[in-house]
């Protein structure tokens, strides 16, 4: 793809702590106008990936652009033209809405500041509670007077490190309709999430442990790579079968969804080879699924854990 289609282009992103890289290498391209999907457990260098794209750190190897800017050597440009939202909320909680994004206007020098205010707390219906102090609203309407701050500067880029945790499903679905309102107008978004409805409403997803890239794609490209074969059971005593199934030759991963474990592996032939006992029991239904994109993720990380402590 041409690099001016591009919004992020980076390759080879690396930062370490204490010796250890936290990220290692990472390679990542996301274009103009796309919604990416950041995944992966807590500590895997999503945030310290998202600094980095933002320009509040320095990569320690690597190089790369986001929107078309250098991210070592115009770090300073890229803040000015890149929003970013943090995992916790990071604006005042004894100004008020209106204050607050008055402030941050005034930081990033917003021409015609008080017309773009009123404007953005029209755009994201804030402006019947533009006096309501931000420390006492909700986790919802907290989400998006951060959201609305980070719009004032008409960014290109938004990098939105776990915008939904904690928030109610209904503010995390108007949230998404937003996001997705905003890419149709051509702004890129690099969101981090847990959730898995989150990342099917992603155009592409990245899932990242141990600082290492391990997947990245549409939902059904990481789906179809995954070599996956999965088996459902449903029926009674699942805890215990699952500590059984667990110890099975091929049983990359057992996890449980609602009244039912999926058993996953890559190596379909040695998976069903070893649970054929359990199916000749009677005792469970057993039944062979497509993987989801869950499952993918689950025995992504099971594997990385093995194999970190193999290593």
């Amino acid at each position: 793809m041409n690099s001016d289609a591009l919004a992020i282009d980076v390759s080879g992103l690396t930062k370490r702590y204490g010796g250890k890289a936290v990220v290692n290498g990472v390679n990542l391209q996301v274009a103009r106008g796309r919604i990416c999907g950041f995944l992966g457990p807590n500590g895997s260098g999503k945030t310290t990936t998202i600094r980095m794209l933002c320009g509040l750190l320095t990569p320690d190897a690597g190089q790369g652009a986001c929107l078309g800017l250098d991210i070592i050597r115009q770090a300073d440009e890229i803040k000015r033209q890149a929003g970013y939202m943090t995992q916790r909320f990071g604006l005042y909680e004894d100004l008020s809405i209106r204050e607050n994004l008055d402030f941050i206007a005034r930081l990033f020098e917003v021409p015609q500041r008080k017309r773009v205010v009123d404007e953005t707390l029209q755009h994201m219906g804030l402006t019947q509670r533009q006096q309501q102090l931000a420390g006492a609203l909700s986790g919802g309407w907290k989400q998006r007077l951060a959201l609305a701050a980070c719009l004032l500067h008409d960014p290109g880029l938004l990098l939105l490190d776990e915008p939904t945790a904690g928030v109610d499903p209904k503010a995390r679905r108007e949230f998404w309709d937003q996001i997705h309102r905003l890419a149709a107008k051509g702004v890129t978004v690099l969101v981090s999430t847990h959730y898995m409805d989150e990342a099917e409403r992603c155009h592409e997803l990245v899932y990242i442990t141990d600082g290492d890239v391990l997947a990245r794609g549409t939902q059904q490209q990481i789906i179809d790579g995954s070599g996956l074969a999965v088996w459902t059971v449903e029926g009674g005593e699942l805890a215990a079968l699952g500590d059984e199934l667990r110890a099975l030759p091929g049983a990359q991963s057992v996890a449980a969804f609602g009244n039912a474990l999926h058993v996953a592996g890559r190596d379909a032939p040695l998976l069903e080879a070893s649970l054929a006992p359990y199916r000749e029991r009677g005792a469970q239904r057993w039944l062979r699924a497509e993987p989801n994109l869950e499952d993918v993720f689950i025995n992504l990380q099971s594997r990385s854990h093995a194999e970190g402590s193999a290593a």
